[in-house]
């Protein structure tokens, strides 16, 4: 091979690696760019207020999220049953035993609450369903076990439960048991004063002064 040759295929060797370099940085810019497409998206949502979860995601309350104009299934009738237990000294009940509602219905029981206790405390409630594969279908759009709530001695509160059943639940499943307990959240309240240790306190005679 000729010299002007040998520099000709240099030269040409030389460009594909300039372009192939090229190249590199345009994939590498372009990966980079979609990467950062979901938290630009996101950013752009929030700040615009539009809700970006999907349909079956949990939000941070631990609600679902519901399509509204889903149609009534009036086909189908399930029994839903309302269970309240009360793990603690207070008073805890739902309004209804039990209700029939179809699949897609909105509806709304109430419970009852009340501290007996002579100290405020602060308590929960905790869901549960039977039977278990019920739980997915089972949305509540409004519910008390959301958050925690502060009582006062003797207070007394009523909350709303309002639910939909989605249409998708099995057809074997005829009967819903949704189920509430109340726990009472250590930590949250100072403990009730000891009125013994108080009269202690106050009837102990005051060291002389030296």
């Amino acid at each position: 091979m000729t010299e002007p040759n040998r520099s000709a295929a240099g030269i040409l060797r030389m460009d594909n690696m300039r372009m192939v370099g090229k190249l590199v940085v345009v994939v590498a810019l372009m990966f980079g760019f979609g990467y950062a497409l979901v938290p630009i998206y996101k950013s752009i949502c929030t700040a615009l207020g539009i809700n970006v979860l999907s349909l079956g995601e949990l939000d941070a309350a631990g609600s679902r999220t519901y399509d509204k104009n889903t149609q009534v299934d009036t086909s189908r009738t399930i029994t839903i049953e309302f269970d309240a237990n009360a793990r603690g000294p207070w008073e805890f009940k739902s309004a209804k035993r039990s209700m029939e509602v179809h699949p897609g219905e909105m509806s709304t029981v109430m419970y009852t609450f009340k501290n007996v206790q002579n100290r405020t405390m602060v308590a929960q409630a905790i869901p549960s369903y039977a039977p278990m594969q019920a739980m997915p279908y089972f949305n509540k759009l409004e519910c008390f076990c959301f958050s925690e709530h502060m009582l006062k001695p003797g207070e007394s509160k009523e909350w709303p439960v309002v639910f939909v059943i989605d249409p998708k639940l099995p057809k074997d499943v005829k009967t819903i048991t949704l189920s509430y307990t109340f726990f009472e959240v250590g930590g949250k309240v100072p403990p009730a004063p000891d009125a013994t240790a108080a009269k202690a306190t106050v009837a102990a005679p005051a060291e002389p002064h030296s």
